[in-house]
Formats: C-alpha cells, structure tokens, sequence
C-alpha cells in the first residue's frame, strides 16, 4: 500500500470506527461481467470503450432522476447500437438488452479478495456500509446474489439518494447511517476521482484500490492506495495504532 502522509500530518489520529466500501469493481468485478455479456450481445470485445461512454452518460442522468432504471438500459442499448450504426425499433432494443442483462446476471462473480475482507470487518466490530453510484433496487439484487447483503450494516445507493459520489452528501449520508464522523470512517474504491478523493474532500479517509495497477504517484496528497483488498486490514490496523502525527 502507498500512503500519501502529508494530509495527515496536522492532526491526531482517531479511531476507525468504520468502513465504507463501493461495490463495482471493488467487491463484484462488474466490468468483467458487463464485457462477457457485451462480447456475447455483439460478437466481439472492440466495442467496450463506446459502451462504457454511453452507459456512464446513461446512468448519470437516470441517478438525476431523468427517467428509471429500465428506461435508462433501454435507452442506452439504442444509443450505443446507434453509435455502432445499427438504428434499432424498441422492440428489438428491449430484446437485445434483456440478452445481454441475462448473461451479464449469470457472470457476477465477487473477487477473491472480497470476501477475507469482509469477514475480518465483520470479526473486528467495524461498522460497514456500501457506497455506490448505481440506481436502485437492482444493485441490492446483486449484492444479494453474490452473498454481500449480510455484511453491511447499511447500503447506500445513489439512485435512490438522488446524490452520487463524489458528492459529499453521498459519504455524509453513509457517516449519519452509521452513527460515526467522517474522520472516523474510511471509504474505498477503485475510482480514484469518484471514490477516494471524493471521500478525502467529504472529511473521510479515502482509499484508491487500484485494481489495474496503475501509477500510484496519481494518486494526490490526502489519499492512501492500496492494490488489493487485502491490504485494508494493515491499512486500518496502522491508522488505530499510529501515535497522532501531529506530534512527528
């Protein structure tokens, strides 16, 4: 892991009372099922790119309350098959995304990381929440399918808040939920701009998991980095037990 020090050499350290995790990439690899199902919709993987723009502009405005989630998969299927050239009846569009949704359910998988993760949060009375920047009753699906839903104290989903990451609101929410401070509460995720330094600006102590390996020097003063989840336990265990660095 790479702490970065300087944002906390000003103050005493304080307990961590609490974790907040993002799901996506985090705990489930979502873009490893999302491709399978992709490819298996259009028969090759080269389309990724223009799927992933067309899908985070979709889902910012369906999380704005600009329609639901159904309305938003088919929505973003036609504009994606439209960027594709592909200029597709409603029907059709229903249809082929309801193939893709299906294999993409049957491709959810948790990391290998997550679930040791888990079960020491769970093992050490830290309170747990999910974060996450999706859209409703279809993520607490899928964190149930998976076997997560037990873990968390609370779940706090930004289609249903109205308010996404990296809005402070989205962290505040989850701090009130749990009965912690900001301070006293540590978030991480895979994106560095929604989920860590989101969390650093909201007070918490925001963690990158970067997954991908990529440059750690990304990531800005303020924010740990750790490259599996397997690392969090040191992280919070150091955090507990380092002296108040104030006093270096």
């Amino acid at each position: 892991m790479t702490p970065v020090l300087s944002a906390f050499t000003t103050r005493t350290t304080v307990e961590i009372r609490a974790v907040c995790l993002d799901i996506d990439d985090t705990l489930i690899d979502y873009d490893g099922s999302a491709r399978t199902a992709l490819t298996a919709l259009v028969g090759h993987d080269e389309a990724w790119p223009a799927w992933q723009r067309t899908t985070d502009e979709h889902v910012a405005r369906a999380i704005s309350g600009e329609f639901d989630y159904d309305t938003m998969r088919w929505r973003r299927t036609k504009a994606f098959f439209a960027v594709l050239g592909e200029h597709l009846d409603d029907a059709e569009v229903r249809r082929r995304e309801d193939s893709r949704l299906a294999v993409m359910e049957r491709s959810w998988r948790v990391f290998d990381d997550t679930m040791p993760l888990l079960d020491w949060l769970r093992a050490s009375g830290i309170k747990v929440a999910a974060v996450t920047n999706a859209s409703g009753s279809r993520q607490r699906a899928k964190i149930a399918a998976v076997g997560l839903s037990e873990f968390f104290d609370h779940v706090v989903i930004a289609g249903e808040l109205g308010v996404a990451k990296p809005d402070p609101v989205i962290f505040h929410t989850a701090c009130l939920d749990l009965d912690v401070l900001p301070a006293e509460t540590v978030h991480v995720g895979d994106r560095l701009d929604l989920d860590a330094i989101g969390a650093r600006d909201a007070g918490m102590h925001g963690v990158w998991l970067n997954r991908d390996g990529l440059d750690p020097q990304l990531a800005p003063a303020g924010v740990w980095t750790i490259n599996s989840l397997a690392e969090l336990p040191e992280l919070v265990v150091c955090e507990l037990s380092t002296p108040g660095l104030d006093a270096l």
